[in-house]
């Protein structure tokens, strides 16, 4: 059986909580095999001293720090294994092994520089800035991902999820009597944060949260008790992932556009998962830089499966095999050590790749404090936010009393001057999946309603005769100073009536965009919409409570309790389908 410390193993958690963080990630991994049981023992990095004490069983002749640094590992759960039944056969011995880490004098490559990062990061290394803004990204992650538990994606992956089990287990998000193997777990809850294309945005373009939040929620299940992982190891596990992501995406000229090629979270997300699960765990820095290396072999997803039922799967699927990456590498499993550093590695999935060093854990800067993301007011791709403002200007000329639109048949011709991105062009969809990822029917649903809703996306809204007249109306222009930047882009909306006037309007920057974002209150107002679809008033004022004050958590489990629910079956009439947030115009020109 596998040994805990006791509890004075970390000091006293409710008043060192960034000192029992840090003394987690100081630890050096060692490897021990004690019978037919492999486990990993965390001790302070003093080699020589480790190899004086006997690496056996808890025994007599053991060094009481040893025995009180001691920590379970979560390797003894691998029966968590796709396929595992409960009580199946643990990992056979390997034989004895120590594992010691000595890069040496020669030159560090990037990936050892991305090791170090993710291995040296301490809770004091986070600033305020960002633990404010990590904080208003997971509760928007766990917002659009109880809204997503309620889509067809999500139930189709929950079914196929079904045929797993586990003697070990984790939450699927408000779903209190379903759970599953945590890599399976996090693959359900990271489907459902990306079914609406509602969660988060950054710049390099990526959705950053929903592949790694779902990976430390079931992590935080599945690992054993004691010691208790707190707030603040979660908030730097998370923001590790993060930063891994941002760091990776900085490296290539073409990352900084609008996706072409592949759909970034199926390739940094993947690795940003594997950062975050390896910081968690508290593995070694040979053992990040594997897990890393592992990644890669995991990660890409074409755009093509954009605007399909596929696309939330590349989500979960970086969440997913971002945590097996890590526990392959626990296991033991290796692969190419410079795989940052080639073209032929990670570099095979950008143009212009160019990796530098990471700067030293001293003068760290974190990304996040420097590049905020963005919140969406409607479940859509976020360049659509941009055609939704300017056409929420423009409406303002083309209401009659009672805020009614003209009749469409008023309406000659509408233009969009908005950048070249061809899977975000769907002049007439078919599918609620394409209308999120088409500019015109943003537009015209913006003129037509006025807002843009969770409802605006179901197919009666998309078949309406109206809206079909109306799209076939769009026509689109390129400017070439509107490059396919998140950072940059802007959305020029003109409409020209039957007696030839014409009303223009432009949008450079939508309310919720890090130029422009999201006050607390509408941050707060739009996850009550969302998870209110699953979970009771109480749970949801709860969870408010507990990630706005995550820093303060001594015990991880608060919150993954209540994200378990209880649920609450309600009519679909009665849900709180309408949340939108005001609309800004910055230019009109009538003609």
């Amino acid at each position: 059986m596998l040994q805990q410390p006791g509890d004075d193993y970390y000091g006293n958690f409710k008043g060192e909580r960034r000192q029992s963080s840090d003394l987690r990630s100081k630890r050096l991994e060692l490897q021990v095999s004690t019978g037919l049981e492999l486990c990993i023992i965390e001790v302070d990095k003093f080699p020589s001293a480790a190899k004086m004490w006997s690496l056996g069983g808890r025994g007599r002749n053991e060094s009481p720090s040893l025995q009180l640094q001691r920590q379970a590992s979560s390797l003894e759960k691998l029966s968590f294994w796709p396929g595992a039944e409960p009580g199946g056969s643990r990992i056979p011995s390997s034989g004895s092994s120590i594992e010691e880490e000595h890069l040496g004098a020669r030159t560090q490559s990037v990936t050892e520089s991305f090791a170090s990062l993710i291995h040296g990061l301490k809770v004091d290394h986070l600033t305020d800035g960002v633990i404010r803004r990590s904080k208003r990204m997971i509760l928007d992650s766990l917002g659009v991902g109880f809204l997503g538990t309620g889509t067809e994606v999500f139930h189709k992956v929950t079914q196929y999820s079904k045929m797993y089990s586990s003697n070990t287990s984790s939450t699927v998000w408000g779903r209190p009597d379903f759970r599953l193997p945590p890599t399976y777990a996090a693959f359900v809850n990271g489907v459902a944060v990306h079914s609406m294309d509602f969660d988060d945005t950054w710049h390099p373009a990526t959705h950053p949260s929903g592949v790694v939040l779902p990976v430390l929620t079931a992590l935080s299940e599945a690992l054993p008790q004691t010691p208790k992982f707190s707030g603040l190891d979660l908030l730097l596990a998370f923001n590790v992932g993060i930063e891994v992501q941002g760091r990776l995406m900085h490296f290539s000229k073409e990352a900084k556009d609008i996706p072409k090629r592949f759909h970034p979270p199926s390739v940094v997300g993947t690795l940003g998962s594997a950062a975050a699960a390896s910081k968690y765990l508290g593995l070694s820095l040979t053992k990040c830089r594997e897990a890393l290396a592992i990644a890669v072999s995991h990660a890409g997803a074409p755009i093509a499966n954009a605007a399909t039922q596929t696309k939330p799967l590349h989500i979960g699927n970086a969440a997913k095999h971002g945590m097996e990456a890590t526990f392959l590498a626990m296991l033991g499993l290796q692969g190419n050590k410079r795989i940052l550093d080639l073209g032929s590695g990670f570099g095979a999935f950008y143009a212009n790749y160019s990796p530098k060093d990471l700067p030293s854990l001293d003068s760290h800067i974190w990304l996040l404090d420097e590049q905020d993301v963005a919140f969406k007011s409607f479940p859509a791709h976020l360049a659509t936010h941009w055609v939704a403002d300017a056409a929420a200007a423009v409406r303002k000329h083309l209401v009659i009393p009672e805020g009614v639109l003209l009749p469409t048949d008023h309406i000659e011709r509408i233009v969009l001057r908005i950048p070249d991105v061809q899977y975000v062009n769907r002049p007439f969809p078919d599918s609620e999946h394409e209308a999120r990822h088409s500019f015109q029917y943003a537009a015209c649903a913006m003129l037509l309603d006025g807002s843009v809703t969770v409802p605006s996306f179901r197919s009666e809204q998309i078949n309406r005769p109206q809206m079909r007249e109306l799209l076939q109306k769009v026509v689109l222009e390129h400017p070439p100073d509107n490059l396919p930047s998140f950072d940059t882009l802007y959305c020029e909306i003109s409409v020209t009536l039957k007696d030839g006037t014409t009303f223009t309007e432009r949008s450079d920057t939508f309310y919720g965009h890090w130029r422009k974002p999201l006050s607390q209150e509408d941050l707060q107002k739009k996850f009550r919409a969302n998870a209110s679809r699953m979970l009771s008033k109480d749970t949801v004022e709860s969870l408010i409570k507990v990630v706005e004050s995550l820093e303060d958590l001594d015990d991880c489990s608060v919150l993954t309790s209540l994200l378990k629910g209880p649920s609450v079956q309600e009519e679909d009439s009665k849900l709180p389908h309408v949340f939108s947030f005001p609309h800004t115009m910055s230019r009109l020109t009538n003609v």
